[in-house]
């Protein structure tokens, strides 16, 4: 009975973190297969099965815009925060805000209607419920915000290691006689395949500069979508190299050769930091196993003198 409540407890916090951390993601996709629907102004007339459906989701997702809306025009400080944050994690499209409010506002609402059906399923079985319902309640809170830190930080990791490749790829280029955005667009052709992410900001600084922006503040904004050091770092570098009149590809080697070394620094903090992240792990599972091995054969000899006796 009690591996059949401790299976229980596990369904139902799985159901909730899904709850809490795909509701977004979903409420998402649906707004943008909508919109692309509108975009392409598809007919409708020879597809009678799909339209009601299609009409109830696209009115769920406008409530969910409403309602994010509504949370965004109140803390306009807090939007724009969001907004960048949203934005390292790879969401780019301009009510991302909007739906990532809305949808959690959705995931409070679905964790409130379900602690209030499980309640009295799991009434007379002590704290069970309560704890359910804060299962619940703590996904509705923290699921959303948790997938996003998650995101951003394994993109993080991604635009950090390819950092050092983005700027040698750039060194070659310019070395090469073309110019800087010239070479941003040679490089993020290479980039595709083994830093996807990190292209896909390229492809916006690119769109940016054809746009007519100016380069100090697309390198800027780039950064800030970043969200790295680094990129902060080679943003301030162009700035200066343009206004004091340096050569771009020297300033470009020597800040290479410098992201270099830090990953390579990098590395060898993470291998320096190996032995003490295995401590815990030794004691607690080989430790006992050589113990087993070194002692029982010698309990074993000692139990069958005494037995003997």
């Amino acid at each position: 009975m009690q591996i059949q409540s401790i299976l229980t407890m596990l369904a139902l916090a799985l159901i909730s973190i899904s709850v809490g951390g795909g509701g977004f993601f979903v409420m998402r996709e649906a707004g943008l297969r909508a919109r692309r629907r509108d975009r392409l102004g598809a007919d409708g007339g020879g597809q009678d099965g799909p339209g009601a459906g299609h009409e109830a989701l696209s009115g769920v997702i406008a409530k969910v815009r409403q309602v994010g809306d509504r949370i965004a025009i109140q803390d306009p400080a807090r939007t724009s925060a969001l907004r960048t944050q949203l934005m390292q994690a790879g969401f780019f499209n301009r009510e991302a805000v909007t739906y990532y409010l809305g949808a959690r506002v959705v995931t409070l609402g679905v964790a409130a209607v379900a602690t209030l059906v499980i309640l009295p399923l799991t009434h007379g079985k002590g704290l069970m419920g309560v704890a359910i319902a804060a299962m619940f309640s703590i996904a509705a809170l923290l699921g959303p915000e948790q997938v996003i830190k998650a995101r951003i930080k394994s993109r993080e990791r991604e635009y950090r290691n390819g950092f050092p490749d983005l700027l040698d790829l750039m060194v070659a280029s310019v070395e090469a006689g073309l110019s800087l955005d010239a070479a941003v667009s040679r490089i993020t052709e290479e980039l595709v395949r083994r830093y996807p992410h990190l292209a896909e900001h390229l492809k916006l600084l690119i769109l940016e500069l054809r746009a007519g922006r100016s380069r100090r503040d697309v390198w800027a904004r780039l950064a800030d979508r970043l969200g790295i050091d680094e990129a902060k770092a080679f943003a301030t570098m162009l700035r200066q190299s343009e206004e004091m009149g340096t050569s771009l590809g020297d300033t470009l080697r020597v800040f290479a050769d410098e992201m270099r070394n830090k990953r390579m620094m990098r590395a060898e903090e993470k291998a320096l930091a190996l032995p003490a992240k295995l401590t815990v792990p030794l004691i607690l599972f080989i430790f006992p196993c050589l113990l087993g091995v070194l002692i029982l054969p010698a309990g074993y000899r000692i139990s069958q003198v005494f037995g003997h006796h």
